[in-house]
């Protein structure tokens, strides 16, 4: 490295040596519907487990409510991210927008924010993956794992699936997605003709006193409820993360996650009114394997073990698409510096594999320590899926505030895409991510959870003010931010080469 060269917030650059960009490089290898399956492949696990903990804080009605909301917050949110990924068509995502708009301590702490969010998703859904499958194993072949052995089983399997290249994971995260849809509307079909789902089911919880079976913990319950109604559609913001592996970003990113987020919003809408009908709001709000339970309540053990079988397919389906997640965030936030350098190391086939499994060791060590700790009430699952929530709001409301600011800051900036609610709809998408982050802060549920993530960015900024400020390389994000948003895309205007 040579050539330094001072820069603002503090950092200093050095200029990359020859072929520091050659062994961290990316394979376009995905059109629209490639996109579209990673983004719908990532949430899908949402529809079969986790929403429903967010029915045992509002109840049915409650839910309702904060889904309608947290949807509301999805739209406004996505059209102002497909805006900024179409200007900046960069593997770093949520860190390439704040670190253009809040200069590299915004970056980071954006940039961090997100692989909190991807790291802890991808060990909630391993755990309940690992759930399910012992209740498929324990019924059609009557054995059981340890957890930590399905864990790392699912984390060796599915690294390997998206260190092997990225149009096999492309390719796998679109069948996937068809593949959990189509589980859920055998789901959808039975619980309408199988004369279980009742009406009187999904108001079964006891209202407190003074409240109502629609609401039956009041207002603060839906609140609570709201990082539970995220699960329906977290992930779907990944897809700028696939900027420099899409042949067209500009165009397709942007289409990709609003086609996806209406796909999701129909699915969410299928599982929350039809899966508590079928078992009853109180059962279904603490329960583990809520789209078996109700399979369980339609038709025989051994045959809704078999049908769970299919659902499992929906838990994997975004445990490859938010492992693709975490390892581009990890690998770009790595490739300019501010991580490792060597987590940005992509070899022969041009994935992240060195980010990949790293971050699949840190999911599995805080599985195991959360575990081992007793967790929240003894559910592992719910603390990391705390944590998910926690760092995904952060980048949330990170982001939509760099939306704002870049609109004011680079104005002549080339926007390919412009979002149809512009401005108002960035700020409508914060304010509902800092309210969510408000309930967070208040409900003694996520307590551990926030300690965790304090802990994290301590030790993530300290390490940055005394060494990662003065390792910086200009990587395409950088290079955009400190050109004033002139160089764009290192694809077509050759910087960096």
């Amino acid at each position: 490295m040579a050539d330094t060269r001072n820069a603002t917030g503090g950092v200093r650059y050095t200029q990359a040596d020859a072929g520091y960009f050659e062994k961290r490089s990316l394979k376009r290898s995905a059109g629209l519907w490639g996109l579209w399956g990673l983004g719908v492949a990532a949430v899908i696990s949402g529809d079969f487990s986790g929403w429903n903990f967010g029915l045992d804080f509002a109840g049915f009605g409650g839910m309702t409510i904060a889904f309608l909301v947290v949807t509301l917050m999805y739209f406004g949110m996505l059209f102002s991210i497909g805006e900024m990924s179409a200007a900046m068509p960069h593997t770093g995502g949520a860190y390439s927008f704040a670190r253009g708009a809040m200069g590299p301590w915004g970056g980071l702490v954006t940039g961090l924010a997100e692989t909190i969010e991807y790291v802890a998703t991808t060990a909630v859904i391993v755990y309940f993956s690992a759930s399910y499958l012992n209740g498929i194993t324990g019924v059609l072949f009557g054995f059981e794992l340890p957890g930590l052995v399905w864990w790392v089983i699912l984390y060796a399997v599915f690294v390997g699936l998206n260190a092997a290249g990225a149009a096999i994971s492309f390719r796998f995260a679109l069948i996937v997605a068809i593949l959990s849809l189509a589980i859920l509307a055998i789901f959808a079909v039975m619980a309408i003709f199988s004369g279980v789902w009742s009406a009187d089911k999904l108001f079964d919880i006891a209202p407190d006193p003074g409240q109502s079976t629609f609401l039956p913990h009041g207002l603060l319950g839906v609140l609570f409820a709201l990082p539970f109604a995220m699960w329906f559609f977290l992930g779907i913001e990944e897809l700028p993360l696939a900027a420099e592996e899409a042949h067209t970003p500009e165009k397709d990113i942007p289409k990709a996650g609003i086609t996806g987020l209406i796909t999701l919003v129909i699915s969410g809408a299928v599982v929350l009114i039809l899966n508590p009908g079928i078992t009853g709001s109180e059962a279904l709000g603490t329960a583990g394997e809520p789209l078996l339970d109700g399979f369980r309540a339609m038709v025989p053990e051994s045959l809704a073990a078999v049908l769970s079988l299919f659902a499992l397919i929906g838990l994997l389906a975004s445990l490859q698409g938010i492992m693709f997640a975490y390892g581009r965030n990890m690998y770009s936030l790595s490739r300019a510096g501010y991580y490792p350098k060597f987590l940005s190391l992509t070899g022969t086939r041009q994935t992240p594999w060195v980010a990949l499994v790293v971050g699949a060791v840190i999911g599995l060590i805080g599985l195991i320590i959360v575990d081992a700790t007793g967790g929240a009430e003894g559910t592992a699952g719910a603390v990391i899926l705390n944590i998910a929530v926690w760092g995904a709001v952060l980048a949330y409301l990170l982001q939509m505030v760099s939306f704002v600011l870049l609109r004011r800051k680079f104005p002549n900036a080339v926007r390919p895409y412009r979002s149809p609610w512009g401005v108002p709809g960035a700020v409508v998408a914060g304010a509902i991510a800092l309210i969510i982050f408000v309930g967070l802060a208040i409900n003694p549920a996520f307590f551990i959870a926030i300690v965790a993530i304090a802990i994290i960015y301590a030790i993530g900024l300290v390490l940055f003010a005394l060494w990662g400020r003065k390792q910086l390389v200009l990587s395409p994000e950088e290079e955009y931010a400190v050109s004033g948003g002139l160089h764009r895309d290192p694809k077509t205007e050759h910087y960096g080469d």
